[in-house]
């Protein structure tokens, strides 16, 4: 389900040759959306279509690389074995470890990948939270201390150890196709991978507009935004959930507790590169919103806007004063 929902595009074509070519399609437990403006084939002959199998082949491959739930994947494999012995990772894989490290430590430990050392034992499709106990021994299988990383291999120092990338892989992956839109000279798009995206150029004259869902009506909008060349990142506590004897329990766990966060129900984060975005609105929703602001309004170019459970909207420092949600 999309935090961020899609963009109202100006589907015209100006002179021969050239048009808004859009597709989705669902990848790594999402809708993927992808729009561009195209041009005439270069001389490399590189045409729209080819530019969005591009696209489309390089999630599968992230997806390929980072998911959970395939037994061949490289984070699977991590998981299954690096309680036992050091396993070999690809330089990859290594970068993306060494920037969640880098977010643990910013963060406080509000951002930290082996969260799904107690995400695991959680079901939300049919309703099921750990009791008390589960979580005990959950939280002491949490904490970035449990990796063991070397040039090219990760450990970790006690079996039940899990790790889950959810909170920067669609950022990261968001990044790639970024790279690839340039990379072939495109000037005009807008690519999403659920509540991560980002809008590169403008619309042709215009800039892009960026509906923030409404965290308790999925077609309502309670923000929009005017962006351009920047990721945007939404997390809410409505993507994955089940609500249990008046309480919700949603995704977005505090590695502290291993339980659901509380206060705020979205964080939008808007940032230069896919995967910090993705990470600081996993970060700032964990940290809530004394401790998220300030945590922003320190990083460079990085901004935030958060909704907390009574509907009230908070901005960092550099955007508008808050209203409520309507």
């Amino acid at each position: 389900m999309r935090a961020v929902l899609p963009l109202l595009l100006l589907f015209a074509c100006s002179h021969a040759g050239a048009a808004w070519t859009s597709s989705t399609w669902d990848v790594m437990g999402t809708r993927a959306t992808l729009e561009f403006w195209c041009e005439s084939p270069d001389s490399r002959q590189t045409t729209c279509s080819a530019v969005t199998d591009e696209i489309r082949d390089e999630f599968a491959r992230i997806n390929a690389l980072l998911s959970p739930w395939l037994q061949g994947s490289e984070l699977a494999q991590v998981n299954a074995q690096a309680a036992h012995h050091p396993v070999p990772v690809s330089t990859e894989f290594m970068q993306l470890l060494q920037h969640s490290a880098h977010y643990f430590s910013l963060t406080d430990g509000a951002f930290d990948i082996t969260f799904a050392s107690a995400g695991a034992l959680y079901d939300y499709r049919n309703g099921i939270a750990p009791d008390a106990a589960q979580l005990a021994t959950a939280q002491q299988l949490i904490g970035f201390r449990q990796l063991v990383l070397n040039d090219n291999t990760v450990a970790f120092t006690r079996d039940g150890v899990r790790i889950d990338l959810g909170g920067i892989a669609k950022g990261y992956a968001i990044d790639r196709a970024i790279s690839v839109l340039r990379a072939r000279g495109i000037a005009h798009a807008y690519v999403s991978l659920g509540g991560d995206s980002y809008v590169l150029g403008d619309r042709r004259g215009r800039d892009w507009q960026v509906g923030i869902r409404h965290p308790r009506d999925e077609t309502g909008v309670a923000i929009r935004l005017p962006v351009s060349d920047i990721a945007v990142s939404t997390s809410g506590d409505y993507e994955r959930f089940f609500i249990r004897g008046g309480e919700r329990f949603h995704h977005i766990l505090n590695p502290s507790s291993g339980k659901a966060s509380k206060g705020l129900v979205s964080v939008t984060i808007l940032a230069p590169h896919g995967v910090d975005a993705d990470a600081l609105s996993t970060s700032v929703f964990v940290l809530g919103k004394e401790r998220g602001l300030a945590l922003v309004n320190r990083v460079d170019n990085v901004s935030a806007i958060l909704i907390d459970e009574h509907g009230k909207v908070f901005y960092s420092d550099d955007l508008s004063p808050g209203t409520s949600a309507p």
